[in-house]
């Protein structure tokens, strides 16, 4: 895990930046791009809509005679049951991607997840069915994991192996900003629906149907998504996408175990600093702060779009200074300006203005490690485990963080509630610095030739 000298590394065209000789079909990146973009946003799009769109409905699904623990309890599972379907999405998927072909195993994960979205928008509640209401849910936004798992191990990877080596770094960031955009278009959804229908009570029109909306909204995108691939997107090159190997998870964690545990690491910090300012930071807005459900609404749009538009700078500055100082500086940022700014916010019990401020400052420094993310897993294994390699890694650690709830009452007694958050971005700040620091420089890597992989063993 350690980073490897220059001296030891290979001398290729493609580390002095020479181009191909026949550079690639340009028509063919941009489709491939568009599609890895597109296919970020829907899945993002998807993934938070219990976070934004079910908080003022819960108690649709719940019974209103839950203590307050317990409500969000629940609620907490709905959204971590997605996120530990992901890595069994990841390693099934991946596996036919690396096996199979990239295309066609996006076009069944994209199939699945959007058919399991049309279903949970037609659920009944806890009035008309008890407990099997929450329950469904939670089984259903499993299954919705595992698919969403295996559609961004299949379309990320396609859409990097497409791109120009020189341009990976801005690629990747325009491809992964599309996530605090999704959020933001969800908030702005949620925002509008709770604006134009009463949210006040169980029979409520917000709470009875309203939340539908955006649930059948984000099976529409996966239909659009779907024609997208089926019609405009091609696989890689065969020289990308290398010599298949029948059993790619094995060979995965016999031959290259040190760069998962690697990606292992920074992701684990990745993931932790992500639910802290998507899942957890609504809650004490709300709670802490007492905004009122709108002002959260905008405050969330605020935070996602101030990082969205960091996303392709961030990128860039990847490209410029390397990978690994990027995200060695990144995570320092995170536990200096991210946790920081969160403590601030919560401890000077401002308003809805201040909630604005902040949230500026903790959009760009808690989720910006996204920027990258997208080229420097892929740079990170060689073309034949590629999918495998990046889908495990990417999701395979998102299952400890996933139960955040149960690591922030670990400071109950100890410390308010609103500032726990805080030690755990901190914490996520520090993985996400040592797992730069343990790998590798990564932006030359060749995707057409392994050799310029560095530290694989």
């Amino acid at each position: 895990m350690s980073t490897p000298s220059h001296a030891g590394a290979p001398h290729t065209a493609a580390s002095d930046g020479a181009q191909p000789a026949h550079g690639p079909d340009m028509v063919k990146v941009r489709a491939a791009v568009r599609g890895g973009a597109l296919a970020y946003f829907v899945d993002q799009f998807d993934i938070y809509l219990p976070i934004v769109v079910l908080a003022p409905a819960t108690i649709y699904f719940q019974s209103a005679s839950l203590s307050a623990s317990t409500t969000a309890m629940l609620s907490s599972l709905v959204f971590a049951s997605t996120l530990v379907g992901r890595p069994l999405g990841a390693l099934v998927f991946g596996h036919f991607a690396d096996t199979v072909g990239r295309k066609r195993t996006t076009l069944v994960a994209v199939g699945g997840f959007g058919v399991t979205t049309a279903v949970i928008a037609c659920l009944p509640g806890h009035e008309t069915i008890g407990a099997w209401s929450i329950g469904l849910l939670i089984a259903l936004r499993f299954v919705d994991g595992i698919f969403l798992g295996g559609e961004y191990t299949t379309a990320v990877p396609l859409a990097m192996e497409w791109s120009p080596r020189h341009k990976r770094g801005l690629y990747a960031s325009l491809i992964t900003s599309t996530s605090p955009w999704a959020y933001a278009v969800i908030a702005a959804i949620t925002l509008l629906m709770l604006q134009l229908l009463p949210s006040a009570g169980l029979h409520s029109d917000y709470v009875q149907w309203g939340w539908r909306v955006p649930f059948v909204i984000g099976a529409l995108l996966a239909a659009v998504l779907f024609l997208y691939y089926l019609k405009q997107v091609h696989e890689p090159p065969k020289e990308r996408s290398g010599e298949r190997h029948k059993l790619p998870f094995v060979r995965l964690v016999v031959r290259y175990p040190k760069a998962l545990a690697q990606v292992f690491v920074l992701m684990t910090g990745t993931w932790l600093a992500t639910n802290m300012e998507a899942a957890v930071t609504p809650a004490q807005l709300k709670d802490h702060l007492l905004l009122s459900s709108k002002e959260v609404t905008v405050t969330m749009l605020v935070i996602n779009a101030s990082a969205a538009l960091a996303y392709p700078f961030l990128g860039v500055l990847s490209q410029r200074i390397g990978r690994r100082r990027f995200y060695i500086g990144y995570g320092l940022s995170v536990l200096v300006v991210g946790a920081g700014s969160y403590s601030l916010l919560m401890a000077s019990g401002g308003g809805f203005g201040a909630a604005l401020g902040w949230g500026v400052l903790i959009g760009v420094f808690t989720v910006g490690t996204f920027g990258p993310i997208a080229a420097y897993l892929t740079e990170r294994f060689p073309a034949n485990i590629r999918s495998t390699g990046y889908g495990v890694g990417y999701s395979l650690a998102l299952i400890a963080p996933a139960f955040y709830q149960f690591y922030l009452r670990q400071f109950d007694g100890v410390m308010p509630a609103h500032l726990a958050p805080a030690v755990l971005i901190v914490l996520a700040g520090a993985l996400i610095s040592l797992g730069g620091f343990l790998g590798p420089e990564t932006k030359d890597v060749d995707m057409a030739d392994d050799s310029t992989i560095p530290a694989l063993s």
